[in-house]
């Protein structure tokens, strides 16, 4: 195992002992490996979230197909190499409560995604660009226009959406990723490299009985509300064009 894995491996278990990507690091220490059948044990339903937080701490890991106890195969993943450390890529920022202020500020205290808003604690700073493509290399403690508001669907929904995106899995360009509506809802061109266009929409206070008049009409009409929403958007556009 390289030195300077282990060097940094134990580094970030002396700050973190106890997080999710601490036990998967731990295992790799001292077995040199670990399997899925390992982090199972280790109470872990989805034992690839686990790596890929060790992945989003920056760490090389590799997958390797092995037989498990049952015959049956199964993931193991260790480290890399050193070499294969991305520049700026170990070491993730970890956010202060001043540059959370900071971001509130700017933003408002609302999912970016959704444009909900939500109490200060509900929210979750994220890279617009995500930290397995970009990094912290070119980022700064100052620099708010790299980072956006989430509450925890909208991440959850985000991190699903990139870890299927083959920018984010092999090309790991940022300039793609610029471009792509989960790091800028508001200016984009396509959905994890997809042609699409998306709008989450939430309906609160007083325009909760709006949303309830839609569904009852969507109910009626036997559409989904999602498809409702879409005739009556196209309806008005045609209006509009004089179509």
């Amino acid at each position: 195992m390289d030195v300077q894995i282990i060097e940094l491996a134990r580094s970030y278990l002396a700050k973190s002992p106890n997080s999710r990507a601490a036990k998967a690091i731990r295992l790799m220490l001292e077995r040199g490996s670990a399997t899925t059948h390992d982090l199972n044990l280790l109470g872990y339903n989805h034992p690839p979230r686990a790596i890929g937080d060790v992945k989003d701490l920056g760490f090389p890991v590799i997958k390797e197909m092995v037989r498990g106890p049952d015959g049956r195969r199964m993931a193991s993943y260790r480290f890399g190499s050193a070499e294969d450390i991305r520049q700026g890529q170990i070491g993730r920022t970890n956010f202060s409560k001043s540059f959370k202020t900071r971001l509130i500020a700017k933003y408002g205290s609302r999912d970016e995604i959704t444009m909900a808003e939500h109490p200060a604690r509900a929210l979750q700073i994220d890279h617009r660009i995500p930290y397995r493509v970009g990094g912290d290399a070119s980022l700064s403690v100052d620099d708010v226009d790299s980072y956006m508001l989430l509450d925890a669907k909208s991440q959850r929904a985000k991190s699903w959406s990139c870890e299927q995106c083959p920018n984010f899995l092999e090309t790991k360009s940022p300039d793609i990723c610029r471009r792509c509506f989960w790091a800028y809802p508001t200016d984009y061109d396509h959905i994890a490299m997809r042609d699409e266009r998306r709008v989450d929409i939430i309906w609160h206070g007083d325009e909760v009985a709006e949303y309830d008049l839609l569904a009852e009409q969507s109910v009626r009409e036997g559409l989904p509300i999602e498809q409702l929403l879409k005739r009556l958007g196209r309806n008005e556009v045609t209006r509009r064009s004089g179509r």
